[in-house]
């Protein structure tokens, strides 16, 4: 496993497993099965419906709680300073724990312009101690700019859709420059059309691996956290085998031309669900 270590000093698993989409008691035996095979980084979000299954995967494992790496989230419709710190404290309840180890903003919802109260009500938890770090999902520049300018505690990291039809790169750099880490989901494009891509396939047959683990390769050599979700087993053991080959700079490079800007998912101007 690779190690990042944030901009608050806390190391956090480059490579972690998701749980979006995947039901309760689903996600107990996904989690399991995933710590089981050498994932210690945990995705959850209150809007999944699935902190409790993720809970109880916690509490069957045999690894130390220091060694796990938690993340869940605050919902939009959960947002502003006393909403968000109740929703925290349901989410450890469901979670059954003492703390977790990342807690984000799931979308800036900028219609109702929650998210710098929001905000504060995460950085009283770090101050608190009830989390070890705090950050964002989905936020452009123009949000990531109003939290460092009305916040005292900068994001550790920015969690949004990004893949090879969707590269982020203006983002990537605004992020790189103020320290804040980019963390993918849908990784894989959500199983779709960049894992047939020719050139993808091409350098998946060179290296004797499949087209999804050439793909996570290239979101952590280009320094991106990563998430992949599922529940087959092994596929679930396949994602984390991405430490024994290495892409060079030429392919690295072929795949980011891929860039197609295509989401999947909302805008984050225009994802305003509560």
């Amino acid at each position: 496993m690779n190690f990042v270590t944030l901009n608050n000093g806390v190391q956090m698993p480059q490579l972690g497993f998701g749980v979006w989409q995947v039901g309760n008691d689903e996600a107990t035996t996904a989690v399991s099965n995933a710590l089981d095979v050498g994932y210690t980084s945990i995705d959850t979000a209150m809007i999944y419906k699935n902190e409790a299954g993720v809970g109880k995967a916690l509490q069957k494992t045999s690894i130390p709680r220091d060694d796990l790496f938690i993340t869940t989230k605050v919902w939009n419709g959960d947002q502003g300073y006393e909403n968000t710190l109740r929703a925290f404290d349901e989410s450890l309840k469901r979670l059954n724990l003492d703390y977790v180890d990342l807690y984000l903003i799931h979308w800036p919802t900028p219609e109702y312009d929650d998210y710098v109260d929001t905000y504060k009500a995460l950085e009283k938890l770090y101050k608190e101690e009830k989390v070890r770090a705090i950050g964002v999902c989905n936020f452009e520049i123009e949000h990531l700019e109003r939290i460092l300018n009305e916040c005292k505690i900068k994001p550790v990291l920015n969690q949004v859709e990004c893949h090879p039809y969707l590269t982020q790169t203006e983002l990537k750099a605004f992020c790189a420059q103020h320290d804040i880490f980019v963390e993918a989901w849908s990784p894989l494009d959500q199983g779709g059309e960049a894992l047939k891509d020719n050139v993808i396939q091409k350098i998946a047959d060179s290296h004797s691996k499949t087209p999804a683990q050439v793909i996570l390769r290239w979101h952590l050599q280009n320094n991106t956290i990563v998430i992949p979700k599922s529940v087959t087993p092994s596929r679930i053991e396949e994602n984390i085998n991405v430490f024994d080959f290495e892409l060079s700079p030429v392919e690295i490079e072929k795949i980011n031309k891929l860039n197609k800007n295509r989401r999947n998912g909302s805008h984050p101007n225009d994802m305003n669900k509560r």
